[in-house]
Order: C-alpha cells, then structure tokens, then sequence
C-alpha cells in the first residue's frame, strides 16, 4: 500500500473528479477481508465496481477525496450492507478523528461503541442543515440553479447551511445530533447507504428528496430529525430539485 500520509499518484475520472492511489488501495485491502469472511456476499465498490443487485456490501474506501488529496480531515472509510434492497448495516470510519460509527437493524447505532441518537430540533429556524455539493459534470448548467434555489429558499428560515464535502461523514454527524438533517442531491450506494443504516437507527427519517421512504433506487437522500421533515420536505419541492436528475 502506498504511503497514506499522502494521496499517491490521482486518477481522474473526470474534469475534476478523481480517485487517489490510497482510494484503490484502501478498496483492494477491503474487498480481500470481505472475501474472505463473507464469501458469499458480493462487493460493490466505488472504484472496482462489482453487482449493482441483490444481497452486496457498498464500499467507498475514501468517502471524501477532494478533501483528503487537499489535506482537510473530513473524509471517511464507508462500508454498507443491501439486503432485499434496504440498507441494514453500516460502518463508517474517520481516521483523521478518530472515530467509528457502526449500525444494524434492530441493535442500534453507536459512535466509538456509545449510543447514539439524532437531535430532536423542532424549530427550523434554530437547525444546522447539511447539504450536498453542486454538480461539476456536463449538464451543470442545467443541475446547479435548482440546487441554488433550495440554498436560497433555505437560508433565510434555518441558523446555518453547511457543505463539508462527504456524505458518509454528513450522515453520521446528523445521526449523533450534531446536525438536524442532511440532503444529499444523489444517492451512489457506496456514499450513501452505510449512513442511511446508521441514521435510522439513529431514529431519524431517511426519505428520498420527493419525501417518499428511502431505497437504493432513491434519487436523493435526505437524512432529517422527525419534526422537521414535513416542512423541510415542502422547500425541496418548490425548488424542483428532487425532479432534476442528480450527478
């Protein structure tokens, strides 16, 4: 494994998106553990692929890796399990903080193996939201004023909007209540479905952007404590960017 003090040799998928020689080598380290543990479960992983169906662990090894190329702590290990098509466990790990976030359905969910549970805001004006990045791809032009429009209609009725660049970490962070709620403007199995699992043990609603009940099919994830959902549900409708096809 290369030197994980740093990035290694970038692999760019796209303008400016790319994967770091420490993401394909966290990646390789894992599916050889889970392959040889669960050798009946399939991997999908962000890098090497793998079933996009049926029973299948999710693996982002670097959830995060703009920011870890660039040297800011806020990345992640996520790690999900998909069984008939709902997420049932998770794991998610952040080794510059030092610490691990863990569910399964029905046992909880835990951070450093203490109990957790998501806040119980019930005034959105008093609520810390986490909102997913703007598109970078072809069609941003078509995507982002959408997703400009949520941000516009959001900031004058919560206390602050973030944007810290990993869903795994927004996730786990809304579950132990430091943010009210999460939205996320896709929904890539490997980013998404460890914290999902995570947040609902968590006894958070997990929804797609429409407000319907969150699956691996979902467009979006939104992460939210229970008494805001329905209001919160509402501005993402009228800004119309849960019917824009998220990149």
């Amino acid at each position: 494994m290369t030197d994980t003090r740093g990035p290694g040799t970038l692999t760019f998928k796209s303008d400016r998106d790319m994967a770091s020689e420490v993401d394909f080598a966290v990646e390789r380290k894992i599916r050889e553990f889970l392959e040889r543990e669960t050798p009946q479960i399939g991997i999908e992983g962000e890098e090497e692929g793998g079933p996009t169906e049926g029973t299948r662990w999710v693996l982002d090894p670097i959830d995060g890796t703009v920011n870890f190329v660039h040297g800011a702590p806020l990345w992640a290990i996520s790690l999900g399990l998909i069984v008939d098509d709902r997420a049932v466990a998770g794991v998610i790990d952040h080794p510059p903080l030092g610490t691990r976030y863990a569910a399964a359905e029905g046992l909880g969910a835990t951070c450093n193996g203490k109990p957790i549970r998501g806040g119980e805001c019930t005034n959105l004006r008093e609520s810390l939201i986490a909102m997913g990045d703007y598109a970078i791809s072809e069609d941003a032009a078509e995507i982002n004023p959408k997703r400009m429009e949520l941000h516009n209609l959001l900031v004058p009725r919560v206390q602050r909007l973030r944007q810290i660049g990993t869903a795994a970490t927004a996730l786990t962070w809304t579950a132990n209540g430091f943010f009210d709620a999460t939205i996320m403007y896709s929904n890539k199995p490997w980013d998404t479905m460890a914290g999902v699992s995570i947040c609902r043990e968590a006894g958070l609603q997990v929804l797609d952007l429409d407000g319907s009940q969150h699956s691996p099919a979902s467009r979006g994830t939104f992460a939210v404590a229970p008494a805001l959902a329905d209001e919160l549900t509402e501005l993402i409708a009228q800004s119309g960017v849960q019917g824009v096809t998220a990149k």
